[in-house]
């Protein structure tokens, strides 16, 4: 059984194909646009392709029981056309609720009559990246709602869970994926500052102030995550399940362990 990784070098697909890796997967192939650059273990194939060069798509195939699909809803329709005329029997895809801001791909793969397990991550722990420069410029986070909360999910337990999906013979799960913990962005901010043994402070600020500081990280992408994202969060407060758990075998990370294991991104 050929699994495929697709998006291989990127965030959530290169963790997936160590995870595989580390549940004994033995015939694993790596989609990816540098292969040159991938830094894939030895007895991992590699794939010079990407989802939005389809011409590169027949040749990855070949021979591919199951595939992890990255999202690319603009191309998603002809590399599921393209699966299924190679005979893939499982789509494992990294989407959303099907009225989501990544429904697309959730809709196209159902479409496609190919086997699928459904992944639908909420907030990710690595999204607090964007706090990095601030808190090293000001001491500080600055955003306009204190009590907003997700249970944030590590991109590393969405691979897990990919990766045991893809070895799963058994498809048809929708699994909504979240970390351990409900957490307010005050929240967040303490266990940072512990993991930084500093005075990390959380500043309650407003719009413009708070888009001053997220523009040298987001340019042009601060106005909709200030306008759209952090409203949502504070609107509808994401509770936590055990999924992870459930499927891996494994604890969800919680915040705490992540901030601590990533404190260098933020000094």
């Amino acid at each position: 059984m050929t699994v495929l990784v697709t998006g291989a070098t990127g965030n959530i697909g290169r963790k997936t194909v160590d995870h595989l890796l580390q549940r004994g997967a033995t015939d694993v192939r790596a989609l990816t646009n540098n292969p040159t650059k991938a830094e894939l273990p030895d007895h991992v194939e590699v794939a010079d392709g990407y989802l939005r060069r389809l011409d590169t798509l027949p040749a990855a195939f070949d021979s591919v029981t199951r595939m992890y699909l990255a999202p690319t809803p603009d191309t998603v329709d002809d590399v599921l056309r393209l699966a299924r005329d190679a005979g893939i029997e499982h789509i494992v895809d990294l989407s959303g609720e099907h009225e989501s801001w990544w429904g697309t791909v959730t809709r196209a793969v159902e479409r496609s009559g190919i086997p699928w397990t459904h992944l639908w991550p909420g907030d990710f722990m690595e999204n607090s990246m964007l706090w990095a420069d601030q808190i090293r410029r000001t001491g500080a986070v600055h955003e306009p709602y204190p009590d907003a909360a997700s249970s944030p999910i590590a991109m590393d337990d969405i691979a897990a869970v990919a990766a045991a999906a893809l070895l799963d013979p058994d498809p048809g799960t929708s699994h909504l994926l979240t970390g351990p913990e409900t957490l307010t962005r005050t929240e967040q901010v303490a266990h940072l500052a512990t993991a930084l043994d500093s005075d990390l402070r959380f500043v309650t600020t407003s719009r413009e102030d708070t888009l001053t500081h997220l523009r040298p990280v987001m340019g042009e992408n601060a106005e909709f995550y200030v306008d759209n994202v952090l409203p949502f969060l504070d609107a509808e407060p994401a509770a936590a399940n055990t999924t992870v758990e459930t499927v891996t075998g494994t604890p969800a990370t919680t915040f705490a362990d992540w901030a601590r294991a990533h404190a260098d991104a933020f000094r």
